[in-house]
């Protein structure tokens, strides 16, 4: 890793000394530009705390994927990863995030090559296991005990056998299951360790044939949005658990494909989902009207037309997103209509190919120190560190008073680059979204960047320095 870090540094002193106008203030910001990039991995404004795997696990037949899904978990000053694989779940104790440790292994009901997807989630100290390959249970684990042990306090296919996926509202203490055989049914969880059928919605509710199978689902406070595979989204209210209503539905949309997962935002009524089709851009929904549900942006990783998401989640205003083959993607969503690029490391080496399905699984960044966690199907836990993407790294809406909003005009570009005349003078960066870096020095006094004629078409990003704070948005190349 350091002569990997070395021979970046290198590189990109041979970019700069080529570089008119060039000022010690700009060099210092672009070895900062140049270490976010330099793990071995593209990253960008994304650091390598650690990885974990276990190379003894076998990998499915199907995807070659030895793991799956990720979850985390803290409780007395100490932080878990959690990540399934083909034999069960891994606890991982990352209390120091750059010596994970496994603690505990619960092995699943159903192991081995058949096994792709397990799913997770938790209330309180108790831990939800499902899985969607064999003959599968649901599992509950008491994780009371950690670091020593995480019991069994559950373990049966009486309510259900094979799930995709399940989600825990917290706030209702009610477990919604999908992928199952009832597309989706709803448990109380008055008693954690003992789960009670509420409702099954395919046999039970009339209206639920026209919205079908579910592979996933958000709750918040009993209002379910539900992501319906090629028959797109809709929204669920099941506050009267005995009489739920659709109260909006969004059938055709921009970019549409398989409406694989979602997450809503806490801060504003915005809705994202990810459709699990190569090229599809994952949609930005507003949904403060449930009987006009709009999409405001479509946004994308823009590696290669096979990229492809497959989960995501906001926190604190920013949206995380698992992308096969590309790795985790952070986007600001100061504007939560309009996200922009903050930041990405890509934890797989896997070619981009068509109807394949690698790499970046699932990624977690609830935990209390920041941390974010991602799971990669074939190379395991990843522990991050995302501060430069969601600190002070990256401004996206200009909070200095003689700053403009920083934007790049025209865009898509055609020829050339250019940014307010307001940022002449300070120091800038344009790199692709593998962490190339294209150009770099001082913002002219025209605010133009550079010629783009001989640049490959795609998705760039601009990064300029000003009064200790960076900003940053992304162009087009046409």
């Amino acid at each position: 890793m350091a002569k990997n870090r070395e021979k970046i540094k290198n590189v990109f002193l041979m970019k700069t000394q080529s570089v008119p106008f060039i000022s010690s203030l700009s060099i210092a910001f672009l070895f900062l530009l140049a270490g976010s990039v330099s793990q071995g991995q593209n990253s960008m404004n994304v650091e390598l705390l650690s990885n974990w795997k276990d190379l003894s696990l076998p990998a499915s037949t199907t995807w070659n994927n030895t793991y799956n899904e990720v979850w985390g978990y803290a409780a007395d000053g100490r932080e878990y990863g959690i990540i399934g694989s083909t034999n069960g779940t891994h606890i991982i104790d990352i209390t120091n995030p750059t010596l994970p440790e496994e603690v505990v292994f619960i092995e699943g009901a159903s192991t081995g090559p058949q096994v792709i997807h397990r799913h997770f989630d938790n209330y309180g100290h108790y831990l939800y296991m499902v899985c969607d390959e064999g003959a599968a249970t649901l599992q509950i684990a008491d994780l009371s005990f950690l670091p020593d042990s995480a019991p069994i306090v559950y373990d049966s296919a009486e309510l259900f056998s094979r799930a995709h996926n399940c989600f825990i509202d917290t706030a209702t203490a009610h477990l919604y299951v999908v992928g199952n055989s009832s597309w989706c049914s709803v448990y109380s969880l008055e008693n954690p360790e003992s789960p009670e059928l509420l409702i099954d919605c395919r046999y039970d509710l009339p209206f639920w044939s026209s919205i079908g199978y579910l592979h996933d689902i958000f709750v918040r406070n009993d209002t379910a949005y539900c992501n319906a595979e090629n028959r797109g989204l809709f929204v669920v209210d099941f506050s009267d658990i005995s009489n739920p209503t659709m109260i909006g539905s969004l059938p055709v949309y921009p970019q549409q494909g398989y409406n694989h997962s979602g997450s809503l935002m806490a801060e504003a009524p915005f809705y994202a989902m990810a459709d699990e089709t190569h090229g599809m851009a994952i949609k930005i929904v507003d949904v403060s009207d449930m009987q006009n549900l709009v999409v405001t942006d479509t946004i994308r990783s823009g590696v290669n037309q096979f990229s492809i998401p497959h989960n995501l989640l906001y926190h604190d205003g920013m949206l995380y997103i698992s992308y096969y083959f590309d790795g985790m993607y952070v986007f600001d969503c100061s504007n939560p209509a309009n996200p922009v690029l903050a930041g990405f490391y890509d934890t797989s080496v896997e070619p981009h190919a068509d109807n394949d399905f690698k790499g970046n699984w699932g990624v977690y960044p609830y935990l209390p120190s920041g941390i974010v966690l991602a799971s990669d199907m074939q190379t395991g836990l990843w522990v991050l560190d995302p501060s430069q993407a969601i600190g002070t790294g990256i401004i996206n809406n200009g909070t200095l008073s003689d700053t403009k909003e920083l934007s790049v005009f025209p865009n898509p570009v055609i020829s050339s680059a250019i940014v307010d005349k307001s940022y002449s003078g300070n120091s800038f960066a344009v790199m692709d979204v593998t962490g190339r870096i294209h150009a770099n020095g001082i913002v002219p006094s025209d605010g133009k960047l550079l010629e783009t004629s001989s640049m490959i078409p795609g998705l760039y990003i601009v990064q300029i320095e000003r009064k200790g704070h960076i900003f940053s948005c992304k162009f087009l190349k046409m």
